[in-house]
């Protein structure tokens, strides 16, 4: 793969800051309070879902250009979960809701977000690692 731009964060843990190199990004991070924390501070989760939301919105709307599809009312939202996994460590789980105007309901709603995960680098990251559920709405 050929950059054509590379993010740059650092963080020191769960209850510390993350920072952007060029401070867009200046952030207090805390544990939210399911995970026994005081919900003083984003945490990766947060920052993960907003990141892949974004990036399927954009990916949608790639496809839908492409397709030559009205996608200028469609709204994305993920939802990352977190939980014990099976070797006793943690892992994710992703649900991707596309809110779809009525002319996208259906069969044809269906096959923009398959070929919109398909296309997606944060999907194409997470693919064969965690479960993504694609849901219309």
């Amino acid at each position: 793969m050929d950059a054509l731009y590379t993010a740059v964060a650092t963080a020191n843990g769960r209850e510390g800051r993350a920072v952007s190199s060029d401070g867009q990004i200046d952030l207090p991070l805390g544990f939210p309070k399911a995970l026994g924390g005081n919900d003083k501070g984003t945490n990766p989760e947060q920052l993960f879902a907003a990141g892949y939301a974004a990036c399927f919105a954009s990916a949608m709307g790639s496809i839908a250009r492409q397709e030559k599809i009205d996608v200028s009312d469609v709204s994305v939202t993920a939802e990352v979960s977190i939980g014990k996994d099976t070797d006793g460590g943690f892992g994710l789980s992703v649900v991707m809701r596309a809110e779809l105007p009525d002319h996208l309901q259906g069969p044809a709603g269906e096959d923009l977000l398959k070929k919109t995960h398909a296309y997606c680098p944060y999907s194409k990251a997470t693919r064969g690692n965690i479960p993504v559920e694609l849901v219309i709405e």
